[in-house]
């Protein structure tokens, strides 16, 4: 009787050890969060409601928990960010609380991402939905250099990716090799010479594509710009550094001087509306240009395309990114510091 009291005291004590250590784990409030919007795939999608991204400072009320528990993997996307904040931020909140929970979540992530990887390098927009303009290699708000910058540190173990799983780092490395190859191999040539990226890509004969009817097959600026910023962070290699110079002459040469896009006063209407206002010392890019002759184009919900901005109806003027002083901080700052850093010419 004496050894089984014994018994019972150490397995009360273990008990109540591993209750205590359950307790103490610390918890992120938006990681927490991050758990529940998981797909069963690993991924997340990129809205529920009415914004265009998931809100996470809404309170989780019923009605909201049974539309994610009714989201299914169609949902599952790379755009607006969707997947790769959620795999940052898990990896962010791991490391500050050291709750496993996050770092499985976040593993699951990443297995999402290397599923989602074509063979020719290339990430689509949705996966597995092919839907629509979905399965094409999409470089538009950055969902595949977003992909690829996480696959990137787990490459080199950094930013707080040091404590995934070790057979990750292979897997990115071969993932990122690849990514750089497609990158390479999708950059438009003009007249013999690289100039910048299209948004979005057809997946298997990797040439531009059309995606929503205002965002027609074209050079994209913005996009093309965080390509670059990528390349940049690589090993200068001879292909890496021809990429990136003609696509930094290619920016030099297509700026738009002398306008900024801004909002103004519509004297008849008495409302503000998108316009291109003369600024001296402004310099700015459209976000589209022609593929061929590089001039600024402007697309519609009418599938028609424009090269004149006011010729656009007044709903897509007021509700798009149409010009931007993306390149200028890349031409500026960031790409002499990169001449320097690899001794270039």
């Amino acid at each position: 009787m004496k050894k089984i009291y014994i018994i019972n005291i150490i397995l009360a004590g273990l008990y109540h050890s591993y209750c205590n250590a359950q307790q103490s784990v610390s918890k992120d409030t938006l990681a927490e969060k991050m758990l529940i919007y998981q797909l069963s795939n690993g991924a997340w999608p990129k809205q529920l409601t009415d914004q265009s991204v998931v809100n996470y400072q809404l309170p989780l009320t019923e009605e909201l928990r049974q539309k994610i528990r009714n989201t299914g993997t169609d949902h599952a996307t790379l755009d607006n960010n969707a997947t790769t904040r959620e795999i940052n931020s898990l990896i962010q909140a791991f490391n500050a609380t050291k709750n496993r929970e996050y770092l499985i979540a976040a593993e699951k992530g990443i297995d999402y991402l290397l599923a989602a990887q074509y063979d020719n390098g290339g990430f689509p927009q949705y996966y597995p939905n092919k839907s629509l303009y979905r399965a094409e290699i999409t470089y538009n708000d950055n969902a595949m250099i977003n992909a690829l910058i996480v696959l990137d540190n787990i490459a080199k173990a950094r930013k707080g990716f040091e404590e995934v799983a070790p057979h990750y780092k292979t897997k990115a490395q071969k993932a990122v090799s690849k990514g750089i190859s497609c990158i390479l191999k999708t950059q438009i040539i003009q007249n013999g010479q690289p100039s910048i990226w299209a948004a979005q890509y057809n997946e298997k004969s990797l040439t531009p594509a059309q995606a929503r009817k205002f965002e027609p097959a074209s050079l994209s600026t913005s996009e093309s710009v965080a390509i670059v910023r990528f390349l940049m962070a690589q090993d200068a290699t001879a292909e890496i550094q021809n990429a990136v110079i003609h696509a930094i002459a290619w920016f030099q040469q297509n700026d738009i001087e002398g306008y900024r896009f801004d909002r103004a006063l519509n004297n008849k209407t008495g409302a503000y509306e998108r316009k291109l206002v003369t600024d001296n010392q402004s310099v700015i890019w459209a976000r589209f240009y022609d593929l061929k002759d590089n001039r600024p184009l402007f697309g519609d919900r009418d599938n028609s395309i424009k090269y004149n901005f006011e010729e656009l109806s007044e709903e897509r003027k007021n509700g798009y990114a149409w010009f931007g002083n993306w390149p200028e901080k890349l031409i500026q700052k960031d790409y002499p510091k990169w001449k320097k850093q690899h001794q270039i010419q």
